[in-house]
């Protein structure tokens, strides 16, 4: 269920930016619907479809705004998100993990039959034979299938079995229960999204490539066509569609970008996607050395670093230092610099941004830009702590 939006937060819409308060998640609009748009145009050229990851920004409002632009459905790697997102009217739902808890288990057919009733689907990747047999038989009497894709490893050492004849029994075994669909292989590379150079990212691509084409020649040799190669994200979507062999992208951190994706070198073929996620904060003390802002751990994730200061341009930067849960250091970045004023506005741009989503219930949007914007909306986090 959609959660309730406070009246303090509805009272902002069609107020100025300077009306929000304090640490805040905010979205920048514009940026965030170029970043769209260039996504678009992306799989428009190229012919491929994108099913973008909703554990980035956990709102059924955004899945459903990709999916108005074009996009197949939303991914999500957890069954309680996959129920929140379902239950803000998301039809079409790629659980891209695996599951094995038969309690789980149970609510994913439930989830099934739900989604079938309204025209979708719920698709699950899968690496065991136990974990097919218990999604059979929590499907028994059901009146609905699931779409099941076989995750195989193509170098992320996470998920997955090995590439080539480990794929065969556990295609086989899907094929032969009347309420499963084999829809194809699972084959993300997140490791890769990470390595700064093009040229170390082409290289992790073209093992996972070589392990895709591997495991799809097992398959063909027994008679068995693969109807899809799905995975990439925002780090490497350009290698996996110029392979030829991927047919589907999951990349969604494109839409809001981070400060980890943003030290990536772009490779030239990429779309060019900026920032559009920001954590809105103000200095609340100073002294000679460095200020402080409100903003700590428990308004953005830290698991890829810190966040960075954003900076309009001609202004001098400034470094974000560890200040704990409830906040944040400021230092200046050249002798001399002056530092920002108590009560002055910060933005910070996130290391990480979805965890740094989940730990909010509500997004302000604002149309018209981070100095003299206006806010637009507020985007509900419904997925946010689902975690099971």
């Amino acid at each position: 269920m959609t959660k309730t939006i406070p009246d303090a937060l509805w009272g902002l819409i069609g107020q100025g930016v300077d009306a929000i308060d304090t640490p805040a998640l905010v979205i920048d609009l514009d940026a965030m619907e170029r970043n769209l748009q260039r996504m678009v145009d992306f799989t428009a050229k190229h012919q491929i479809l994108w099913r973008p990851h909703a554990k980035m920004h956990k709102s059924a409002e955004l899945a459903r705004l990709l999916m108005s632009a074009g996009a197949v459905g939303a991914c999500v790697q957890k069954t309680s998100e996959a129920e929140a997102l379902a239950a803000g009217g998301v039809t079409d739902l790629y659980i891209s993990n695996q599951v094995i808890a038969p309690a789980k288990l149970a609510r994913i057919a439930t989830l099934a039959e739900t989604l079938a009733g309204r025209g979708g689907w719920l698709a699950l990747a899968v690496d065991s034979a136990l974990g097919i047999e218990r999604l059979a038989q929590a499907l028994q009497g059901r009146r609905a299938k699931v779409r099941v894709l076989v995750e195989i490893d193509v170098g992320q050492g996470r998920c997955g079995v090995p590439p080539g004849e480990a794929v065969l029994p556990l295609v086989r075994q899907v094929l032969a229960c009347p309420q499963l669909v084999f829809g194809g292989l699972q084959a993300y590379h997140g490791q890769a999204q990470h390595l700064r150079s093009p040229v170390e990212r082409r290289a992790a691509i073209a093992q996972a490539v070589r392990a895709v084409n591997l495991s799809g020649e097992v398959l063909q040799a027994a008679g068995i066509q693969t109807p899809l190669i799905t995975g990439a994200g925002t780090g490497t979507l350009v290698l996996e569609t110029a392979s030829g062999v991927y047919g589907e992208l999951q990349a969604g951190s494109f839409l809001f970008m981070d400060a980890d994706y943003a030290a990536n070198e772009r490779d030239p073929a990429q779309p060019q996607f900026e920032h559009a996620l920001f954590v809105k904060t103000q200095v609340m003390s100073r002294s000679a050395q460095h200020a402080v802002c409100d903003a700590g751990h428990k308004s953005h994730a830290i698991d890829s670093g810190l966040p960075t200061v954003h900076t309009w341009p001609g202004e001098p930067a400034l470094r974000f230092g560890n200040g704990g849960d409830e906040h944040g250091l400021l230092y200046p970045t050249q002798a001399g610099q002056t530092l920002p004023a108590l009560g002055q506005t910060l933005w910070l741009i996130p290391g990480h941004c979805d965890p740094t989503v989940n730990l909010h219930d509500f997004m302000v949007g604002v149309r018209g830009g981070l100095k003299q914007g206006t806010v637009e909306r507020i985007v509900t986090v419904d997925a946010r702590g689902a975690v099971g």
